[in-house]
């Protein structure tokens, strides 16, 4: 019994590792690789000196067209692309929480469904379409930012509400509460703080997309970055991804205190 017990699991071993080293053999099979270009030395070196030597010049400029006014309007976007997705994903999210482990309602799937179907849209994609919409600039990166921000927090709080201990709503309830009282007095002081956590989490998130939406025309450092970046300006690029460097660096400092205290 033991003997075969060993074989069994020895078989399924081998089997795991032959399907993760057919897999690995397809994925490099996909991958053409073209090997590494005859310059790619002298374009490193001059990355790598526009790094250690950026453009101190551009920091500040005075004319809204340097470093410190690109880095507040990222930011600038993220918060409000953020706050936005956070302010109507809430009541899609208790539309979609489950109210019953027994089935799943017809509102609850539709939710759902649609909390999925915006998930599936990339950001870029979104920055391309808004900026096709509504034009090049910080209104479409608001726009991306929150459409797709609906998705990823419309999820994470619908679980969060279907997580909460239901022996607070069920005493309510035992004691003629209506579904108001119950959700005023119990579920949404229970679920609050981890919507606050989720929302500064993405705030975080946001401020790294927000940085890179630019590139497609939807506002922030992202255009000044690939400006630099086609004009191989390499100290300018150096500058630039310090300022996301430090400015990322800040927001998680502080967003990680503030959860810490929330936890």
């Amino acid at each position: 019994m033991i003997v075969q017990k060993n074989r069994t699991q020895l078989i399924k071993r081998w089997a795991i590792a032959i399907a993760l080293i057919l897999l690995f053999g397809w994925a490099f099979s996909g991958v053409p690789l073209t090997g590494v270009k005859d310059t790619a030395g002298e374009v490193f070196g001059a990355i790598v000196k526009g790094l250690v030597h950026p453009d101190w010049s551009y920091v500040y400029t005075g004319d809204g067209e340097d470093l410190l006014s690109a880095l507040l309007e990222t930011l600038a976007i993220a918060f409000l692309g953020t706050f936005i997705s956070a302010f109507l994903a809430v009541p899609i999210a208790f539309i979609a929480a489950k109210t019953s482990k027994k089935f799943i309602s017809v509102h609850s799937g539709l939710a759902k469904f649609f909390l999925t179907f915006i998930r599936v849209f990339p950001q870029i994609v979104l920055a391309i379409m808004f900026t096709k919409a509504v034009g090049p600039g910080a209104y479409a990166g608001v726009l991306a930012l929150a459409v797709h921000s609906i998705g990823m927090m419309g999820k994470l709080f619908s679980e969060g509400i279907e997580n909460v201990d239901k022996g607070a709503n069920e005493g309510i309830k035992a004691a003629g509460g209506s579904k108001l009282a119950m959700l005023s007095v119990a579920t949404f002081p229970e679920v609050l703080p981890e919507f606050i956590n989720y929302t500064l989490y993405r705030f975080e998130i946001a401020v790294r997309s927000a940085a890179i939406l630019g590139i497609v025309g939807a506002g922030g450092i992202g255009a000044p970055l690939i400006f630099a970046l086609s004009a191989r300006a390499w100290s300018r690029v150096g500058i630039i991804l310090i300022g996301i460097v430090v400015m990322v660096t800040i927001i998680d400092l502080i967003s990680g205190q503030i959860r810490k205290k929330l936890i």
